[in-house]
Parts: C-alpha cells; sequence; structure tokens
C-alpha cells in the first residue's frame, strides 16, 4: 500500500513539475510576443498607468483640490490606479488567452488552464514591477520614502492579481461558449473606473453611497493598497475575505465552465 501512495504522489509531483514548465515557457513566449515587437519593450506596460496618474495629477493641480488626509499626490493616484490596471488588465487579457493561442494546443503538453495561468501570471508580475518602478521613482524625485505596511500592500495588489485572474477565467470560458461575451465585456467593465476609488477613499463617501461602492471587490483592493502604503490613513472598510470569497467564487465558475468547453476547444 505504502508502495503504491508513494508511486502515486510521484506521479503528481512530476506531472506537476511538468505543467508548471509548461506554465513557464508560454509566459515567456507571452513575454517575446507583446514586448519584444517593441524597441520600448517592457516600457510600453507603464504608459497607460502614468497616463492617468498624470492627468488626474494635472486635474488635481487645476481645480486646487487637496488628497484625502495630506497624502501626496502621485503615491495616492498611483496606488489607485495600478490596482485597478492590475485587476481589470488581467482579467482582460486572461480571457482572451486562449482565443489567442488556439494553435498551441495542438502540443499534447499544452492545455487551455495553461494558457490563462501564464498570461495572468504575466499581468501579476508587469503590475508589481510597474507599481516598484513608479512609486520608486517618485521616492527617487522627492528623497523621501515612507511605507506602512509592505505586506498589506502586497497582500492588496496580490488580490487584485487573482481577482482579475478568476474573473478572465469565467470571461474566457464564456467566450468559447458565446463570442458576443467580449463584445459586452468593454460596457460591462468600463463603470468600474469610476467606482473603484481610484481619485477618492471609502472613508471620505458619505455612508448611502459608500455601501454601494463597497460591492466593488476592486474598490476593497485599492484600500488595501492605501493602508498599506500611507501611513496616515487607514482603511477602516476594507475586507481581503470579502476580496477572497469573490475570487472563490469565480474561480469554482470558471474552472466547471473550463471543464465543460474544454473538449470544445481541443476539438476546434
Amino acid at each position: 500500500m505504502s508502495d503504491t501512495v508513494s508511486d502515486t504522489v510521484s506521479e503528481l509531483l512530476r506531472g506537476a513539475s511538468t505543467q508548471a514548465r509548461v506554465v513557464y515557457a508560454l509566459a515567456l513566449r507571452e513575454t517575446r510576443t507583446r514586448f519584444g515587437q517593441h524597441q520600448l519593450g517592457y516600457l510600453w506596460a507603464m504608459l497607460e498607468p502614468m497616463f492617468w496618474i498624470l492627468t488626474f495629477w494635472g486635474l488635481f493641480a487645476i481645480v486646487d483640490r487637496d488628497t484625502p488626509m495630506g497624502m501626496e499626490v502621485i503615491p495616492f493616484l498611483a496606488t489607485g490606479v495600478i490596482p485597478y490596471e492590475l485587476a481589470t488588465k488581467t482579467a482582460d487579457r486572461v480571457s482572451l488567452s486562449v482565443e489567442g493561442n488556439r494553435a498551441l494546443l495542438f502540443y499534447p503538453h499544452v492545455h487551455p488552464l495553461d494558457l490563462v495561468f501564464a498570461r495572468g501570471g504575466l499581468e501579476v508580475a508587469t503590475y508589481l514591477v510597474v507599481f516598484v518602478t513608479i512609486l520608486g521613482g517618485h521616492a527617487l524625485a522627492v528623497q523621501h520614502f515612507a511605507i506602512e505596511d509592505a505586506l498589506r500592500v502586497l497582500v492588496g495588489l496580490g488580490l487584485a492579481g487573482l481577482f482579475g485572474l478568476a474573473l478572465g477565467t469565467v470571461l474566457c470560458a464564456l467566450s468559447i461558449i458565446n463570442n458576443a461575451t467580449q463584445r459586452i465585456k468593454g460596457p460591462v467593465m468600463r463603470p468600474l473606473f469610476w467606482i473603484s476609488g481610484l481619485f477618492f477613499t471609502a472613508n471620505a463617501l458619505p455612508s448611502h453611497i459608500r455601501e454601494y461602492f463597497l460591492w466593488n471587490p476592486i474598490f476593497h483592493c485599492v484600500e488595501i493598497v492605501r493602508d498599506g502604503w500611507f501611513t496616515q490613513y487607514h482603511a477602516a472598510y476594507a475586507s481581503p475575505g470579502y476580496v477572497l470569497a469573490w475570487t472563490i467564487v469565480l474561480l469554482f465558475i470558471g474552472l466547471t465552465l473550463e471543464r465543460r468547453v474544454r473538449a470544445r476547444v481541443q476539438l476546434t
């Protein structure tokens, strides 16, 4: 009996190791495909969040608006824009992972979930680099750096990435069932830009508005990141458990749908 269990465990470990190498290879391919075609390479990943940060910084300066509790403008905007971009861009790119790489499924070791995890992992890694680069660059420019709780910042960013991966998995499976999913995805997700706390905090909202905004898991991720970054801010209404519950439910739905559509993907 012990030999049988040992053989089973060894086989599972070999299979997991093989799939991990497959996901790593796919992530490297995605990196070259996405960034290797441009001379600026990885710098392209910073342009969109930098655009929004500088746009809102300009608006804040024009209307002479102060940030809540005296938080520095660039870090305040960065800790809102980047978690939002991490969640939404991960969901968007993961939703297209199978559609954009169907030819790779002809290889026997490549499965649809490998494509999903490769794209999701690349997005998370990319936006972690963007976060560190932008805020690190700001700290060098102002010759000042202070962070309240680095672990809480990483928790907020990690939850944003996991939520995006889970949502993208659901959208990916739904798009295989019906390609109209990709057409309605944008209009459905676009309002999240205005209700995810990019340029305001939960503490500053009236209670009758805040209770509706807090249904949005991305808003919680932004609040958690700001709670960890700023010493003077405490996100009294943010809940990591709430985001994790959303992520688990979406992953369950996404993996269930993936099992149902796997045969259809492999046949096509």
